[in-house]
């Protein structure tokens, strides 16, 4: 073991623990549970609002999958990975002031709680929340591995005692300490994140001899691992572009970044947030998908490309600086998990317990399930991940498409469309997951796009249609309950 490089990790773990027991105070102290459990009181503020989505949006398929693609395929896929840019910038411009303030009035802890107060259906609630179970079970199970694959080539320990380990530290602290745990400690893992991605930029380009003779290593390997369209040249120019709609304009639809649009104190920490959430995933994510390429020319012969990362910074970096560095991927894995653990628990708690199982539930015993119930699914996903996939990437990002095919169109002309109903919802919903899951499997670049980009056009369609079909058909309810 590299124990100096493990020291760092260590002391980051212990910074980290301390931050989930102060959560675990305010929890205990709130007046309202769920409120401070699964939003933080709707208290954050601009930095802490722009470093949680950052947090949260960079995950183990950008700082550990990202690279590893971009180590394969060259500077093309940089070029790709700059559709996250505007990522946080879109979530919170096109949900903006308005969902805020109507999560509020329908006193919204959940998109699934904002879901159910805009259209008012059972069937909506239902959908959501299997959509959110299903999907953030291949998401979170894609942040287990990468947790894992770090920590196996920091210790040599092997897989699956290297998962355990992930898991244990990742579920203490948000059992513990809930949203405001998840929400404290993405500050604390998204300054880590930023500047461990400068300080291992700079080391990779030092001991690749400088940027021009990286380049020119790389030109001659291969001149395509230089050029806009990849090592196989299979980049084409509009599948590059609809990755603005997976990993960009797209990104409104996810749940779990969504939640972080209902969770700022007021309007000046969101547009803080906005500034803020752009520059820092911008550098982020330029670093990161940058240091894979030159990765190429200092450690050619990589085998499994998941491992590029953790096998560079202590290749270029003295051991402790290594594992600072290094805590800048562990951060990013673990703040993207808690956030999904925290919001399937929510679902399952909030969308499906208390709303249909036991409405008159006690605090002491929604408490109570929220711990045990955030448990079970921590350790469910431990279980899909003891066989990991070759790239943990494909598995996020078919997460994204999922989630982004389901509920961007019932959230955005929920929160702007009036004509639109329930009824085109739920036909949005089912045509969405249903189309992009045999999309994806049998057709995976239609006419040379991303699966996701179909599913998100035919859910349009679909729900503006379905809710002007429905419109009269409503308004007779309507009148009827009248």
């Amino acid at each position: 073991m590299k124990w100096e490089v493990i020291l760092p990790l260590a002391i980051f773990l212990v910074i980290i623990f301390i931050i989930g027991f102060y959560a675990n105070s305010r929890v205990n102290q709130s007046n309202s549970f769920l409120q401070e459990y699964f939003l933080g009181g709707r208290q954050l503020g601009g930095f802490v609002l722009a470093m949680t989505m950052m947090a949260t949006y960079g995950s183990a398929s950008s700082f550990i999958g990202g690279p590893g693609v971009a180590y394969t395929r060259g500077l093309g896929w940089v070029l790709l990975s700059m559709a996250q840019l505007a990522a946080g910038y879109f979530v919170l411009m096109i949900l903006g002031k308005k969902f805020a303030i109507m999560a509020r009035k329908y006193k919204a802890i959940t998109m699934v709680d904002y879901l159910k107060g805009r259209y008012k259906s059972d069937t909506v609630v239902i959908l959501s929340s299997l959509s959110i179970i299903i999907f953030l079970f291949a998401s979170m199970t894609a942040q287990w591995v990468g947790g894992a694959r770090l920590i196996e080539s920091l210790t040599g320990l092997p897989y699956r005692t290297a998962l355990i380990i992930f898991a244990v530290s990742v579920l203490v602290y948000v059992i513990i300490g809930g949203f405001r745990a998840v929400a404290l400690t993405d500050s604390v893992q998204g300054i880590v994140m930023l500047f461990g991605t400068i300080i291992l930029l700079i080391a990779t380009i030092i001991a690749g001899g400088g940027m021009d003779n990286i380049m020119s290593e790389l030109v001659a390997e291969n001149p395509n691992l230089v050029s806009p369209y990849g090592a196989d040249q299979d980049l084409t120019p509009l599948y590059v572009s609809s990755f603005w709609i997976l990993v960009g304009v797209g990104v409104v639809g996810l749940p779990q970044i969504s939640m972080r649009a209902m969770s700022y104190k007021n309007s000046k920490g969101m547009h803080s947030a906005i500034i803020i959430g752009t520059i820092v995933i911008g550098a982020v994510m330029l670093g990161m998908h940058l240091i894979g390429v030159l990765a190429r020319a200092v450690l050619p012969g990589i085998e499994v490309a998941d491992t590029v990362m953790p096998t560079l910074a202590m290749e270029v970096l003295p051991g402790f600086v290594a594992g600072i560095v290094l805590a800048a991927p562990m951060a990013a894995i673990m703040s993207t998990v808690d956030s999904l653990l925290i919001l399937v628990s929510a679902t399952i708690v909030k969308d499906l317990y208390v709303n249909y199982l036991k409405p008159d539930s006690s605090e002491r015993q929604i408490k109570t399930i929220s711990f045990c119930v955030t448990t079970i699914v921590g350790l469910s996903v431990v279980f899909f991940a003891m066989t990991p996939p070759d790239l943990i990437i494909w598995l996020n990002l078919f997460a994204f498409g999922g989630l982004e095919s389901v509920f961007i169109w019932p959230v955005v002309m929920g929160l702007y469309w009036e004509k639109g109903n329930k009824y085109g919802a739920i036909a949005s919903m089912i045509t969405g997951m249903g189309s992009f899951i045999i999309i994806d499997q049998y057709f995976p670049t239609p006419f040379g796009m991303h699966s996701v980009v179909l599913p998100i056009v035919f859910s349009f369609l679909v729900y503006v249609a379905i809710s002007l079909l429905t419109a009269s058909k409503l308004l007779r309810h309507q009148a009827d309950n009248v």
